[in-house]
């Protein structure tokens, strides 16, 4: 039965980069994968030519299909919009309408690129941990939240941290139980120090581990998690946050691997319905230049096969064909390093299909 996958390229660098992973996609067709893809608008491209960050026909594509693939949103060139409609209101709403509440990223440094890390080789060798982020709710969707004017004629930002149990429970299973494939360790990571909210958090994060007793489970406060990301990050295997801490440790983690241009992402809902996309941003800045990484990209076409169309064969296929392309000392600029072959987007998507083939 042919899988449907949306495809909503998005801004900055995000048209290029897919390009790049519908490549493989269109390769891995021609070994046997039925899948048909359907294009929609989402970010600042869609408020260009909707109004809208996020238009109810793409919403209705991403509903529809068994898998999304999205690049990136948002640019220097809508920074003055109504924050009502933003570029990133369309990546909040569509997790939102999908109800993609579990976040993955994983951070693995191929060995390949262990010089590429600001850290020590000996630090990051090895490298592989699992970030699972809480999506949908906490600061980023809490309700009151504005900016108000007070009597003395002062403005007054504010904003809601609020989580229920019920959402705690679902984040923490699902990280408990990838915890179960891998090394069997879960760090939950909070603020329980200052926050009731995380305090509610590091309690029921506790409640479930006694369902789980093949699972390690340790707590951390969210600085100093920050701090031993960076001082010794393979003591973690797999670890469960809230959005807002998920969003800020998850680019911290992409910088251990030498380039965040190498890190994918999954969002899932209870179905294991997902959208994937890099966790770098849209970088405007060199959009359109032939010089943005495609392999997060590429990376994230790979867990999708994994987790959302049940073709985890062809998920060691693309990630081997990475591996051999970083074998073979071809670099985008972020990754390059001396006595290595620079090359641009295109010419990394071409080589990721001849691996594959």
């Amino acid at each position: 039965m042919t899988k449907k996958i949306a495809v909503l390229p998005g801004d900055g660098i995000g048209p290029e980069i897919v390009v790049e992973a519908v490549k493989v996609l269109e390769a891995l067709k021609l070994q046997g994968l039925d899948v048909a893809l359907e294009y929609g608008l989402i970010g600042g491209a869609a408020y260009d030519e909707a109004g809208t960050p996020l238009p109810a026909e793409t919403v209705t594509i991403s509903k529809d299909a068994d898998a999304i693939l999205l690049g990136a949103v948002g640019g220097y060139k809508w920074e003055s919009l109504d924050i009502r409609v933003r570029p990133e209101k369309g990546l909040l709403g569509i997790r939102s309408e999908l109800n993609l509440f579990a976040n993955l990223r994983p951070a693995i440094l191929y060995p390949q690129l262990a010089d590429a890390s600001t850290l020590k080789a000996e630090v990051v060798a090895g490298l592989d941990l699992l970030i699972v982020r809480e999506l949908t709710g906490g600061i980023y969707f809490g309700q009151p939240r504005g900016v108000k004017t007070l009597e003395n004629g002062e403005r007054e930002g504010f904003n809601t941290l609020v989580y229920r149990e019920s959402e705690v429970n679902r984040i923490g299973k699902v990280a408990f139980d990838i915890a179960r494939k891998r090394d069997g360790r879960v760090c939950s990571v909070d603020k329980a120090n200052v926050l009731e909210c995380t305090e509610m958090w590091r309690e029921t994060m506790t409640d479930l581990a006694t369902n789980y007793d093949d699972v390690e489970l340790s707590h951390m406060y969210v600085d100093n998690a920050a701090m031993q990301l960076v001082r010794a990050p393979k003591q973690f295997d797999v670890m469960v946050t809230t959005n807002m801490f998920g969003d800020i440790l998850s680019d911290c983690a992409s910088m251990l691997t030498g380039s965040i241009g190498m890190l994918p992402s999954a969002s899932l809902d209870e179905n294991s319905k997902g959208m994937y996309e890099p966790i770098h941003g849209s970088a405007p800045d060199i959009a359109g230049q032939d010089l943005a990484n495609p392999l997060a990209t590429i990376l994230s076409v790979a867990m999708m096969l994994r987790y959302s169309l049940d073709e985890a064969g062809m998920a060691d296929k693309v990630e081997a064909a990475v591996s051999t392309v970083l074998d073979q000392g071809l670099r985008t600029a972020d990754i390059h390093s001396e006595g290595m072959s620079k090359v641009g987007t295109a010419e990394m998507g071409d080589a990721v299909v001849a691996a594959l083939n």
